[in-house]
């Protein structure tokens, strides 16, 4: 048997103290995140009394004229209430105002002289204003948008629904932007109150 390297046990114990240290500062750093999940039942901000999904829930969301329109607006409903539909004594009002723009992307010649787009670009934006129910003021205002793309066939029944199938899926999308805007709005709201 051998007698330990004195240098050896120095090195080796001052890496266990880096590792330590180190250890100590991740937790340290972790500990201090503010970030919260967003499907988690707890409230939106320190001073609601009901939870994340109970306050979006409570928002009605004003009728639309568009059926593109209508399409943001039923899925916004349906994930502002996790598919229990519009609250009957709702806290909050959303006026939904939604436009679309469908654009030809490219343009390409195939086998004829014309140039005849081959893809297209639906964009729909909506523009949204939350009010408190009771008092009538204005919470929070915002935009956001979201494109889809399209292939357009040479067959006009085929391009047609090819669009549609796009607004239907950037009326998904929107829809889920707008509820995570509409959640950080009522976040921000919270705090402004509470503060």
């Amino acid at each position: 048997m051998s007698l330990p390297d004195p240098k050896k046990t120095e090195v080796t114990h001052l890496l266990r103290r880096i590792a330590l240290y180190g250890l100590v500062a991740s937790v340290a750093l972790v500990s201090a995140c503010t970030v919260r999940p967003l499907y988690s039942s707890a409230p939106l901000s320190a001073g609601s009394q009901v939870g994340a999904a109970a306050e979006l829930g409570s928002i009605s969301v004003k009728p639309v004229n568009t059926r593109y329109a209508q399409q943001v607006r039923n899925n916004l409903i349906f994930a502002l209430g996790q598919g229990a539909g519009e609250p009957a004594s709702p806290a909050y009002s959303l006026d939904l105002g939604v436009t679309e723009l469908v654009e030809s992307a490219a343009t390409v010649q195939v086998t004829t002289d014309d140039d005849e787009p081959t893809a297209g670009t639906v964009t729909l934006a909506a523009n949204y204003v939350l009010t408190d129910a009771k008092t009538g003021t204005t919470i929070a205002t915002g935009r956001r948008s979201i494109a889809s793309s399209f292939d357009r066939p040479r067959q006009e029944f085929a391009s047609y629904r090819a669009q549609i199938d796009a607004e239907n899926r950037a009326a998904r999308e929107l829809a889920d932007l707008l509820r995570l805007s509409i959640a950080q709005n009522l976040v921000k709201h919270r705090k402004t109150v509470a503060g």
